[in-house]
């Protein structure tokens, strides 16, 4: 029997052509959103082996929302697509890894929504994969930008921070000449160039350079360096003149300075009696010095030594002369002085004020005086004595005058009188006090 038509079986008109749903659905492409891709795609950082993209979200995205980016790319000459990521992304940024250096890539980011409509977004031109290249610069430690200055003996250890990518090549030099490898030890880090010396001598002193070369970017630093000794001693030391109980000594500075400038001289003395040294003057900034206060009878030897920041000269230059402080011939017979006589009559240096105080508050009148003999001291009110009166206490230090009024009333107030009074006169100064209420508030 003949097969059923499968247009009569499904009622279906014979004119029209129909596809399975199973075959349309997969020969169908994914549709384009309009303003719908990645926005401001660009490289964030490239490294030997890596890539770092990063976008913004599309402008547009629909009801349906997001579902993610996927991120491909592709070598140059090629047309084929790697997708850098097996699952869909929602971060505006990923790192493809695994690359191999020197390659020329081309980079795409596509976003698929949740409908399944795509945008795509590409970035332009190709990326070099290489390792980023930082030109060399060093940091100058805050200590090294002026002269170094490191005592004899001691050891140098100068640890410099250098930056560069890749590593820079590190040079040093001194005076413009190579470093002596037997006495200086260098050590070069990934971060840092280092210079060791374990005992600095005086000849180590100079302009040493340190170069970081990467290409032809270079930098360079320059560090003074300073090594200081002891100095030695001054030179020609000498009498300069004798008269009394002085004598003047002169020299002229050290023929060896030790790398260093003068701080002063110290002049010491020695009586030859005893042959103990005794120092006169410390840090004597000019090369002659008097001595006075000499015993008269003794003989004197001196010496100086020379002083700088490392301290005084292990030697001194000593004089050649010894100096003799002979004995007056005359008995010194000392000058007759009238005698002054401080004798004054009493006189106030600053009178007593007038004062303004409240009731039931304590207060104090103040008044100074001098006079030889220390006069006597009185106070009175309204020329009523008050010596007596145990409200008022009456103080007198070192001519400065003082009448401290106990809790005073109204009735406390008046005209006051301080009268100070000795061999010589007398004299008293007034003034006024007045003693207002406490007002309480309603």
């Amino acid at each position: 029997p003949a097969a059923p038509d499968p247009c009569q079986s499904r009622r279906l008109l014979p004119s029209l052509k129909y596809i399975a749903p199973s075959t349309a659905m997969a020969s169908e492409k994914p549709k384009e959103v309009q303003g719908g891709e990645p926005t401001d795609l660009m490289v964030d950082d490239v490294t030997s082996t890596s890539l770092t993209l990063n976008w913004n979200s599309p402008k547009h995205i629909g009801t349906s929302g997001l579902a993610g980016y996927r991120v491909e790319y592709s070598k140059e000459s090629t047309e084929t697509w790697v997708a850098a990521n097996k699952e869909l992304t929602t971060k505006n940024v990923l790192v493809i890894k695994n690359l191999s250096e020197g390659d020329k890539l081309q980079v795409r980011v596509t976003a698929v929504h949740g409908s399944g409509a795509t945008a795509t977004a590409t970035l332009p031109g190709t990326v070099l994969i290489k390792q980023p290249i930082d030109p060399p610069k060093i940091r100058s430690p805050r200590n090294l930008r002026e002269t170094f200055i490191r005592k004899i003996g001691h050891k140098l250890n100068l640890s410099i921070p250098v930056q560069g990518n890749p590593k820079p090549t590190i040079t040093w030099s001194k005076d413009g000449q190579p470093l002596p490898s037997d006495r200086v030890n260098i050590c070069n880090s990934a971060t840092n160039a280092i210079l060791f010396i374990r005992k600095l001598e005086r000849e180590d002193s100079g302009k040493y350079k340190l170069e970081a070369q990467l290409d032809t970017a270079k930098d360079e630093l320059v560090i003074d360096i300073q090594v200081v000794d002891k100095p030695g001693p001054p030179q020609n030391l000498k009498l300069g003149s004798v008269w009394g109980f002085n004598v003047t000594l002169e020299w002229q500075p050290p023929k060896d300075n030790g790398n260093a400038e003068i701080s002063g001289y110290t002049i010491q003395k020695a009586d030859k009696k005893t042959g103990e040294w005794y120092t006169v003057m410390e840090k004597s900034r000019t090369t002659t010095y008097t001595i006075s206060n000499l015993v008269m009878g003794n003989h004197y030897n001196f010496r100086v030594f020379s002083e700088n920041l490392c301290g005084l000269s292990e030697k001194a230059a000593l004089c050649k002369d010894t100096v003799y402080v002979p004995k007056p011939s005359k008995t010194y017979t000392p000058p007759v002085y009238d005698e002054k006589d401080f004798n004054e009559p009493p006189k106030f240096t600053q009178p007593p004020v007038d004062k303004i105080t409240t009731a039931g508050f304590t207060t104090k009148l103040f008044c100074s005086v001098r006079g030889n003999p220390r006069p006597k001291i009185s106070w009175s009110k309204n020329q009523i004595l008050l010596d007596e009166n145990p409200k008022f206490r009456i103080l007198t230090h070192e001519g400065i005058c003082t009448l401290e009024i106990r809790k005073p009333c109204a009735f406390d107030g008046g005209v006051y009188t301080c009268k100070a009074m000795n061999a010589l006169g007398e004299v008293a100064a007034n003034c006024k006090l007045d003693v207002k209420a406490v007002v309480v508030a309603q």
